[in-house]
């Protein structure tokens, strides 16, 4: 991370963001690059040990985070992790909701309901319950972002990944809900799409840094690769885009 930046090399100085997922893959990835540009951080996931490393390496380059323990399907729990990031910083701008992921690759029938429901309460109400508990404090600062990282299987029908699929969907929809209802309180939502990127959830699908073995024209990422896209919808004003879905994919979604 690096410690000395110029101001305009610092566009989100002073303002504060939520990142969840953020101990390790694309939400680590976008939390540090946001400590760079200035801005201060709770970098919040269930393995504390993962977000704490995120928040002291933020830390010890100058930079200001906390990391905070959070299961983002849990209501009570994301709103104290809410109330906890407001009572530090005094304010909130920014939410990534970037916990998520699939856990079952599989038929509907020869699946287990239970991970089925479980794929649904991080991904979609974990978005929901984080985006519900950030409102008051994002409209209170005068509006703010939210960025909903998504997923091209939100946009396409594919077998053997139901739940996942569904979720994602839900989270395109949500997202697209919001801007409609928030656009007035100066609050923007929109959906970043990685396209496939290498992290240790999706180790076991596809190999770092070569073409996607089930789609040609694809490449798969690193987290980092993300960062780009995540600090400019970060920069937008109130007047910038809303209820739009900005994709790093190479194929049409």
């Amino acid at each position: 991370m690096t410690t000395t930046r110029s101001d305009s090399q610092r566009p989100l100085a002073g303002q504060v963001a939520v990142i969840t997922g953020g101990g390790r893959g694309i939400g680590r990835a976008i939390a540090i690059a946001y400590a760079e540009a200035g801005a201060h951080l709770c970098v919040t996931a269930r393995t504390s040990s993962e977000i704490d490393q995120v928040a002291a390496e933020i830390n010890q380059a100058g930079g200001r985070a906390i990391a905070v323990v959070c299961d983002v399907s849990n209501r009570a729990s994301v709103e104290a992790m809410i109330d906890r990031t407001v009572s530090e910083f005094s304010r909130l701008d920014l939410l990534v909701n970037n916990a998520g992921g699939g856990l079952e690759r599989t038929l509907v029938g020869e699946d287990d309901p239970n991970v089925w429901q479980n794929v649904i309460e991080i991904n979609l109400l974990g978005t929901y319950f984080c985006t519900r508990a950030a409102l008051p404090h994002l409209k209170a600062d005068g509006g703010g972002k939210i960025i909903n990282v998504g997923s091209g299987m939100g946009h396409q029908p594919r077998a053997k990944n139901s739940s996942y699929n569904v979720a994602k969907a839900g989270v395109w929809m949500l997202t697209r809900c919001l801007s409609m209802e928030l656009w007035e309180a100066g609050v923007t939502v929109n959906e970043l799409i990685p396209g496939p990127v290498y992290t240790e959830l999706t180790a076991d699908i596809f190999p770092r840094d070569q073409a996607h073995p089930g789609i040609s024209s694809e490449w798969v990422k690193d987290p980092v690769d993300v960062v780009p896209m995540a600090v400019m919808l970060a920069m937008q004003s109130a007047k910038g885009p809303t209820g739009q879905s900005f994709s790093l994919a190479r194929r049409p979604l």
